[in-house]
């Protein structure tokens, strides 16, 4: 089973999802770019609104290049209270570098969840070097928001081993990237902890748009469709 994550903008995007039924919330700000981040305020209204009705999460932008930056940023949010904290990471072929600014980021951030470029996906070995860097979790989500879907770019079979590969590692492991609708029964199989949407749960399908509670509600309808036993509620860590 996989919980819905959507990503929203504000307090108000945030209680329309929840009230359509999804699982988990994040906050980013999507104008800003693929991990654009909100304001510490707006994340802290966020958290405070959801009020540990499900887990929630806040990305800090796109440093997907700079793992250098993670750690300030990640101690920013340190009393967001958010339960997660999302850095975008270019992690194929991780080096030495980016092993070291991860785990500087990680002595004070102990939920920090890793975002891999989906276009550029880390290899086995490369999750194995992440997770000894202390992450809670991993994921697969497009730095391109204008190119091809998650399901364009990667075979099921590929997804399947990188959720694998995390849960090998006791990591957290979540799949998004422009998904639609029509991927979560392709999704399925893979095991992932959480889909990723942002683009299907807005106005016309446009990741920029307002959040819609009945594009929210067609996609809480698919992932029930292709989970249908009763999804869980994650504990908060």
């Amino acid at each position: 089973m996989s919980l819905l994550l959507a990503s929203v903008s504000d307090v108000f995007e945030a209680e329309v999802a929840l009230a359509a039924g999804a699982s988990w919330i994040d906050v980013k700000d999507p104008v800003a770019g693929a991990l654009g981040a909100a304001t510490p305020a707006v994340i802290a209204a966020v958290a405070t609104a959801v009020g540990g009705r499900c887990p929630v999460s806040a990305t800090i932008g796109d440093c997907w290049h700079e793992p250098g930056a993670i750690a300030g940023r990640a101690a920013a949010l340190a009393d967001s209270g958010v339960d997660y904290v999302k850095a975008a990471l270019a992690a194929r072929d991780v080096t030495p570098a980016t092993l070291a600014a991860l785990r500087a980021a990680t002595r004070s951030c102990r939920s920090l969840i890793a975002v891999c470029m989906a276009e550029e996906p880390p290899a086995p070995q490369d999750i194995a070097r992440l997770a000894d860097a202390g992450l809670a979790g991993i994921m697969l989500d497009t730095a391109d928001k204008h190119g091809a879907r998650l399901t364009e770019l990667l075979e099921v079979r590929a997804l399947e081993d990188f959720v694998a590969a995390a849960h090998a590692r006791s990591l957290l492991c979540g799949l998004a990237g422009r998904l639609r609708r029509e991927d979560i029964a392709v999704l399925a199989p893979c095991g992932a902890d959480y889909l990723g949407f942002r683009s299907a749960l807005c106005e016309r399908q446009e990741r920029t748009a307002r959040v819609s509670e009945r594009a929210v509600r067609d996609v809480v309808a698919a992932m029930r469709a292709a989970f249908p036993i009763e999804q869980p509620t994650m504990a908060a860590r």
